[in-house]
């Protein structure tokens, strides 16, 4: 049997430090330090060519037990629905109208974070309510 290895998640995007900035927010991460020797990520960036400062920024889980967020600026925008997407466990436990009403608060909190809500899904015989969301890039999540 092999071991479980760790993974991280990658996001192409136009603005990496805001992107990690905003999933911090929405998951409670921390942004890592500057590199040794650094008292800012500013003070890092200056060092590199003007093509790669602001290039590439992360943020991880500050208990160790999330996967780290990776983020990588690319020059082509979004253009198709993500083939995998994050899904935010606000209602992990909970069932019916408690459901609900914890999926709308976060979803609430998001958006004056600068997500989108696109639909809220009710739900029915074999499925509980979530709602797909846009993070501030336009990649898609769910919270559930």
């Amino acid at each position: 049997m092999s071991a479980i290895k760790k993974f991280q998640v990658t996001f192409d995007c136009a603005e990496p430090e805001r992107l990690a900035r905003f999933w911090c927010e929405v998951l409670g991460y921390v942004m890592p330090p500057p590199p040794e020797g650094f008292t800012t990520w500013d003070d890092f960036n200056r060092t590199l060519p003007p093509e790669k400062r602001g290039s590439w920024s992360a943020c991880s889980d500050p208990s160790g037990v999330g996967p780290r967020l990776y983020f990588q600026r690319v020059p082509e925008g979004k253009v198709v629905k993500n083939r995998v997407h994050l899904d935010v466990r606000a209602g992990t436990g909970l069932v019916g109208d408690e459901r609900l009403a914890a999926l709308e608060a976060e979803c609430a909190r998001l958006v004056a974070l600068g997500a989108t809500h696109v639909r809220t899904l009710y739900a029915d015989e074999e499925n509980e309510s979530c709602i797909p969301m846009l993070d501030i890039e336009g990649n898609e999540f769910c919270i559930d």
